[in-house]
C-alpha cells in the first residue's frame, strides 16, 4: 500500500508542474514536452513545491543539446529532474541553433 500512495503522489506531483516560457518574439515552438518527476528526495525532506529556471541550447534540427539551470528555488533540489526531462523536448526545426528560458513550477498537492 505504501508503494500506491508513493505512485499517487508521484503521479499527482508529475501533473501539477507547470511550465511557462520568456515571453519574447521568435519563441521556439515546443513539439514534444517531457514533464520533470517530483524528486523522491524532495518528498523525503517534505519539500511540496519550487520553480526551476533553465536555459536550453537547441539545435536546428529542434532537439535540446544542453540545459543550463539559471534559478532554482530551492537550489539543487529539483535540477536533475528538470535537465533530465528539458533533454529530451523537442522544438520545431527551424534551420538554426537558438536558445530558450523555460521556467517550470513545481507542486505536490498531496503534501
Amino acid at each position: 500500500m505504501k508503494y500506491a500512495s508513493f505512485a499517487r503522489t508521484a503521479l499527482a506531483a508529475l501533473f501539477a508542474v507547470g511550465i511557462a516560457f520568456s515571453a519574447h518574439a521568435g519563441t521556439p515552438k515546443v513539439v514534444k514536452k517531457v514533464p520533470p518527476e517530483f524528486p523522491a528526495e524532495a518528498q523525503r525532506q517534505s519539500i511540496s513545491s519550487g520553480t526551476v529556471t533553465a536555459k536550453v541550447s537547441i539545435e536546428p534540427d529542434g532537439k535540446v543539446s544542453n540545459v543550463e539551470i539559471l534559478q532554482a528555488q530551492p537550489k539543487r533540489v529539483f535540477d536533475r529532474a528538470v535537465t533530465e526531462a528539458l533533454m529530451d523536448w523537442r522544438f520545431e526545426p527551424s534551420g538554426e541553433k537558438q536558445t530558450s528560458e523555460i521556467k517550470l513550477v513545481f507542486k505536490n498537492d498531496d503534501e
